[in-house]
């Protein structure tokens, strides 16, 4: 397993949080290996894991709700440090026979601790000082478990922060995680190399080299099939098991008719040409438009490019000869989202990844950046040498440009989406706004409105801009676009792209609205 190649690594227990990731995302920011897993993990297995420390989430339960998620108490015997974190900390408490209650004034938002006691947790920021931080519970510690001291109060909380330091096990009733606590980053690097004795040893460095090895093994002299798309996920697994294992690599770029504006022939150009990769190009435009003719439902549109990907994808790796395994860039939130303690989420979205080929092609799947985070395949891709326009690549649709069209998806509509989605992404780039936000991208709308262009009346198409900022597309706020920008990509999609006389801007955040519209 990936984690016995780390010997400083941090083990994060899910109690459902939805910062959990977040967490980790701060842990891999102080180069520190961490992996997230559900809080009823078997000890055993915490065991096999090995780590440095353990820290246990938030979580939206109470302690004494039937049925909340408790702890194995045998985690607290493991002479690891603990760190639990808001409903973390509470379980620690009720588990180690201190006493949790339901307040009468919940804290949520900003809140000011005062740090009371000396502590290895808050080293470097002062004692018997007030600090910002960020709340979010309904629910107190009255009583501490044996042993524990208070750390900080607040105004709500008698034991905003508490530590048994002979144990060294620590709770924090705030979310240092957040950006709205300032010293946070600081509270957990204290728990991560103070306490824990973490070393810096997770980099991307490390990552290409140890991945490129393990590749090597995992293959021996066997062939992998690889499924190109022109984004930076599928980009960086080819390049990564180029390295690996050369010209037993094969890629495949199957032109559904729905991708942008010159993707087939900037991705065959750069990987088949300057990276000398085995890419195939199969055109199957026709066919999937085919399909796709007369079907508006967003999620009829994936299964129906979902299942056309997968017979194309299968009939061309055959032609290629025998493969023992499928290349995949699925991403660490993907396999969190598959371990969740609550289940799988219910289905917003199909073909986030092609499911069924591994099956139908009897495939093992090999996927080397299961452990990453997006902004950290972004950074493999750097150390790769791969070029910055492609490693800052805003995430496109597996269904493409199908999903970017409300209603049903014709050649006309694709061509007129294609050239106004191209001028969104030059206007935003010319902004230098292109890697400050999330994504930005232009939508067609199943409408018509009237419009005067000269002295005539016009009654054509809508196209809606979206343009949203994100850490990790989990939750998301539309971006504070300068109105001069706004202006010029209305006026240049209307003059230029024939079809369209009106351009609106979506205002709308995530949740309640997706970030696609479809």
């Amino acid at each position: 397993m990936t984690h016995n190649l780390y010997k400083h690594k941090l083990l994060i227990l899910d109690f459902g949080s939805q910062y959990t990731q977040l967490i980790a995302r701060r842990v891999r920011e102080a180069k520190v290996y961490c992996e997230i897993h559900p809080f009823n993990m078997a000890l055993e297995e915490i065991q096999r894991f090995s780590p440095k420390g353990i820290v246990l989430s938030g979580g939206p339960a109470s302690v004494y709700d039937e049925g909340a998620p408790l702890l194995h108490k045998g985690v607290f015997d493991l002479r690891i440090p603990v760190l639990g974190i808001c409903y973390g900390m509470q379980v620690m408490t009720h588990i180690l026979g201190g006493e949790v209650s339901r307040t009468q004034d919940r804290e949520y938002g900003n809140a000011v601790i005062s740090i009371r006691n000396h502590s290895e947790l808050f080293h470097g920021l002062g004692a018997d000082e007030e600090k910002i931080v960020w709340m979010s519970h309904g629910d107190r510690i009255d009583r501490m478990p044996p042993g524990f001291q208070i750390l900080a109060k607040s105004k709500n909380s008698p034991v905003a922060a508490m530590g048994d330091p002979l144990k060294r096990h620590f709770g924090l009733q705030f979310h240092p995680e957040v950006a709205h606590t300032p010293d946070g980053f600081k509270i957990l690097k204290n728990f991560m190399f103070t306490i824990c004795g973490c070393e810096p040893s997770w980099t991307m460095s490390s990552f290409v080299h140890r991945t490129v090895e393990a590749l090597g093994r995992q293959v021996g002299d066997g062939r992998v099939v690889c499924g190109m798309s022109g984004g930076v996920d599928s980009s960086v697994t080819a390049v990564l098991l180029h390295q690996a294992i050369g010209d037993r690599l094969s890629c495949i770029l199957v032109d559904n008719g729905l991708l942008r504006k010159g993707e087939a022939e900037e991705v065959m150009d750069l990987f088949g040409g300057r990276y000398g990769i085995d890419l195939h190009l199969v055109d199957a435009s026709d066919r999937f438009l085919t399909c796709l003719e007369g079907i508006t439902d967003p999620e009829e549109k994936r299964k129906i490019i979902g299942r056309e990907f997968i017979q194309v994808f299968e009939a061309k790796a055959k032609e290629l000869g025998e493969a023992r395994y499928l290349a995949q860039g699925t991403l660490y939130p993907d396999v969190i989202e598959s371990v969740s303690f609550k289940g799988p989420s219910a289905t917003i979205k199909s073909h986030h990844n092609v499911g069924g080929l591994p099956e139908v092609m009897n495939l093992k799947l090999i996927e080397p950046l299961r452990e990453l985070f997006k902004d950290e395949v972004r950074e493999v891709g750097a150390e790769l040498g791969l070029p910055r326009d492609l490693v800052m690549r805003q995430p496109f649709p597996g269904p493409g440009l199908a999903v970017r069209i409300l209603g049903a998806v014709t050649r006309e509509r694709l061509e007129m989406l294609r050239r106004a989605d191209a001028i969104v992404t030059e206007e935003i780039r010319m902004a230098q706004l292109y890697e400050k936000v999330w994504q930005s991208f232009a939508i067609l709308l199943p409408v018509r409105s009237v419009g005067v262009m000269g002295d005539e009346r016009t009654y054509e198409h809508v196209i809606a801009l979206r343009v949203v900022d994100s850490l990790d597309a989990m939750t998301a706020d539309w971006s504070k676009v300068p109105y001069a920008v706004l202006g010029r990509i209305s006026n240049r999609i209307i003059n230029h792209v024939k079809g369209v006389n009106r351009v609106v801007y979506d205002i709308s955040s995530k949740p309640p609205s997706t970030i696609e519209w479809e």
